[in-house]
């Protein structure tokens, strides 16, 4: 089955401001890329050719820089013209996208992990996969949705930003799931309502014992939301840690090579 990937580059990003009052956090350098290179790249070293993204005011900046991709891509641009959540932003790519399996990418994350082989097995599983999740031992879990583990030490539930959480290791924001990702969507939202959030189509897959974890501690892995980690992922960058490509350079963009 074709897998299709989506990147969601929404969100105001305020804890970059002033850097983000003009641009998107995602066209912000990272050594001598812009951010949304180094996700995109993940994405297509991984095999995937149809790629929709999804932004907001700054969309035609992003379409500018990514514009049709690289040869034999499908690029969609679809905008987000206020902020209603994930449901409604996803909602937005779904035409593009509905009947395939995907790959949800939420463009502030950066990974050295490569996902090549888990898009090959999601793409000719004759069953549906399920879910695959990504994991990373982190200091600070309460800021993000955290992994519960049963006695042999297989995920059993995700809790969101918990106050006391319940393991170091955070989900991030890279996602691969089956066909069956929008009914599963869709159930949720009606239950839940505005309260929704991706973690809640995770929890679903989890009580139907269809999930992959994949730990990527050995891995880099960096939110680039902040100056701070801006900062530290373009010394990676720099030491080649970190790798843009295949990126579609530009004419007059040659001096970047």
């Amino acid at each position: 089955m074709e897998m299709k990937a989506v990147l969601v580059a929404g969100g105001q990003g305020s804890r970059l401001f002033p850097f983000t009052r003009y641009t998107h956090k995602t066209l912000l350098p990272l050594h001598r890329r812009p951010v949304i290179d180094y996700a995109l790249a993940t994405i297509r070293r991984a095999g995937i050719k149809d790629i929709t993204i999804i932004g907001n005011q700054f969309i035609g900046q992003i379409a500018q820089h990514v514009g049709t991709g690289l040869e034999g891509e499908n690029i969609h641009y679809v905008i987000e013209e206020e902020p209603k959540g994930v449901h409604h932003a996803l909602n937005l790519a779904r035409p593009h996208v509905e009947g395939s399996r995907i790959l949800i990418y939420f463009s502030d994350n950066i990974v050295t992990y490569e996902l090549d082989k888990d898009v090959q097995h999601w793409k000719n599983s004759s069953d549906p996969p399920g879910c695959l999740l990504l994991g990373r031992t982190v200091p600070d879990p309460e800021r993000f949705g955290v992994a519960i583990f049963g006695d042999d030490g297989e995920i059993v539930d995700i809790v969101e930003k918990p106050v006391d959480p319940p393991s170091a290791v955070a989900i991030g924001g890279i996602y691969l799931y089956d066909e069956n990702f929008w009914d599963i969507m869709d159930e949720e939202y009606d239950q839940i309502g505005k309260g929704f959030t991706i973690t809640d189509v995770n929890r679903n897959y989890l009580r139907e014992q269809r999930v992959k974890l994949v730990n990527i501690d050995d891995y880099q892995w960096l939110d680039c939301g902040t100056p701070d980690a801006l900062l530290e992922a373009s010394v990676l960058a720099k030491k080649g840690i970190l790798s843009p490509e295949p990126c579609n350079i530009r004419e007059g963009d040659s001096a970047l090579q």
